[in-house]
């Protein structure tokens, strides 16, 4: 067991097919006891509850700071630690430069990048306590390549800044003992993406594949498994693509 007695939160992990939920159940099969934060309480409970009684789903807006620590403090005085923390909450928006608006632009900013710092604030002062803990942060493919395929320029540019603050707190908080890396996913077969993936598409977008086949939610679990466990002791400030090949460095 991987993550035996270690408490992981992860963001944003109630939608039935997204990353969040696979890496919950990974997780959860491999020891860990998970906490799912999502904006959706019900949500959050439910699937807490589809884990097993061990693990708890709660309410919680990633964007707002007092929401973040009160989420923190519940999971901290049931549980008395944080071990992991997965900032995998996130929004993107599929729309041309010229046409990001002020509300686009900031929705887009404060879930994925605000959020990941709010999240990690939280976290940090209790892992230092325990001079342990490990941070995944979730960024994408197209904060590498200058664009995705669904994601407009400020999510490519949201994503890019959650490389550089997940480097730059790895970099802080490495004495601590405290890993902080990230993960970039491709295309990933999840609810965003589902209904917007027309044959044609899914056919010129295979062609840039090497591994030939669009992701699935499974693939980045098992990477965001392999940052927070022990495996990866001696890995932080590092950036694992998860994409098929579709970008070669």
């Amino acid at each position: 067991m991987l993550l035996a007695d270690k408490l992981c939160i992860i963001t944003g992990a109630a939608s039935a097919r997204g990353i969040g939920r696979a890496t919950a159940r990974l997780f959860a099969e491999q020891g860990g006891t998970v906490v799912i934060l999502d904006l959706d309480a019900d949500a959050a409970t439910a699937a807490a509850a589809d884990l097993g009684a061990a693990h708890r789903g709660h309410a919680c807006d990633v964007t707002d700071k007092a929401a973040c620590a009160a989420a923190v403090a519940r999971v901290v005085d049931e549980f008395g630690r944080v071990d992991v923390l997965i900032n995998n909450a996130g929004i993107t928006q599929p729309v041309k430069t010229l046409d990001i608006d002020d509300k686009g632009y900031d929705a887009i900013l404060d879930v994925n990048l605000r959020g990941t710092l709010y999240m990690s604030q939280e976290v940090i002062p209790h892992m230092r306590k325990q001079k342990a803990g490990s941070i995944v942060c979730m960024s994408s493919v197209s904060a590498q390549r200058g664009g995705g395929i669904f994601g407009g320029p400020h999510y490519s540019a949201a994503k890019a800044g959650v490389l550089g603050l997940a480097k730059a707190m790895a970099r802080e908080f490495g004495p601590d003992n405290i890993r902080i890396n990230s993960v970039t996913p491709g295309l990933i077969q999840t609810d965003i993406t589902g209904d917007k993936l027309t044959p044609d598409l899914r056919v010129k977008i295979l062609e840039g594949i090497p591994l030939n086949r669009l992701g699935d939610a499974q693939d980045v679990a098992r990477a965001c498994l392999f940052l927070a466990s022990d495996l990866a002791s001696y890995t932080t400030g590092a950036v694992l693509d998860v994409n098929g090949g579709m970008l070669i460095h």
